[in-house]
Formats: structure tokens, sequence, C-alpha cells
């Protein structure tokens, strides 16, 4: 599917000299003189190099026609990660790079898409926000200022986070996957 320049944007993955490329940063620019471009940084699936990249709103660029399927994490072990198709009950493994920090944010059954392109996986894509428990944080010092005093706590995957004063140790908190960030306690 051919679309314009102007129109890339990060996690996009696009077809540029026989080679297929995901899009990591995407910036919109419009300089004093000339026409507009959009600069992009990409990196190679297959290879694994970094390109940056300009393109103009003029210019038209094929976009990767991926198939994503829904599956829910089995297990994981020293040959990799295994998912589950809920409907087929087929079963996929990949390998533990592909998922990168993602790995530490996997639990059984959470609902997965992977992108498939020619039938082999490409991407993986967790649900935005992931329930977590504190592990260990430090106690609340007086004086500080609520407004904005965010303190360091490790959760029960071994992620380290900056969370509120107000989180203790084992409080269930929400998390985005995508940032790695606090969002808000369960109570």
């Amino acid at each position: 599917m051919k679309i314009q320049g102007n129109e890339i944007k990060p996690g996009m993955i696009i077809e540029l000299n026989n080679d297929h490329w995901t899009v990591l940063k995407a910036q919109h620019v419009k300089p004093g003189k000339g026409g507009a471009f959009n600069q992009v940084e990409l990196k190679s699936l297959t290879k694994g190099t970094k390109l940056n990249q300009r393109f103009r709103s003029s210019e038209n660029v094929e976009r990767a026609q991926l198939e994503e399927k829904e599956f829910n994490f089995l297990y994981s072990d020293d040959s990799g990660c295994f998912f589950m198709e809920p409907e087929s009950f087929e079963q996929i493994s990949l390998k533990k790079e592909l998922l990168g920090e993602k790995l530490n944010l996997l639990s059984e059954n959470l609902k997965v898409t992977i992108s498939f392109l020619d039938e082999k996986p490409l991407t993986i894509e967790l649900p935005n926000n992931i329930e977590c428990t504190i592990e260990t944080t430090e106690g609340i010092v007086k004086g500080q200022t609520a407004a904005s005093s965010y303190k360091p706590a490790k959760l029960n995957n071994g992620i380290d986070l900056m969370v509120p004063p107000f989180i203790e140790e084992g409080d269930k908190i929400i998390l985005d996957s995508r940032t790695l960030e606090y969002v808000k306690k369960i109570n």
C-alpha cells in the first residue's frame, strides 16, 4: 500500500531499497526555504542496521502489508518464548531478542498481537496497560513536596521505575508497556 512521505509514523514498517524497515522516529521539518519534509530514522528488520532518510510529502513510500494475529503467552525457557493462538491452539516460538525489554512484562495468558510478514514474525505488541506489583521502594522522606518528587521502585518482574511518594511495597500498579512508566495505583 502506497503512502505519502509525510504520513510515515513511528512503529510503521515500510519497504525501501529492497528491504523492510521499521520506523523508529519521524519528525516533520518545515525549513525557512524550500518544501517541508519528514526526517525519519529507520532500522532494517533483516540486517539490524540504521538509516536516516528524508521523505518529501510528494514522495510515495510502500508500506509493508502485515498480518496481525492475537496470541496468548504460555511460557519462556532458554530457547525462546512460546505463544498459542486461542482459536486454533497453534503454538509458535519467538526468540527472546525479538521481544527485548518487553520480555519482563510477559505473564501467563497475557494477550499479545504478533505481526507477521510472509509468515515470519516481525513485531510483538503488548497491551498498553499491564498490572504489576511493587517489590521494593524507598520510604517517604519528610519535607519532600508531593508535586514532582518521584522515588525509585523495583517491580516484581525486575523493572526499575519512578513512582509517586504514596506508593509502598506490595502495592499493585498499572504500568504503560510502551514507555515503562507508572500510570496509576490499583486499589
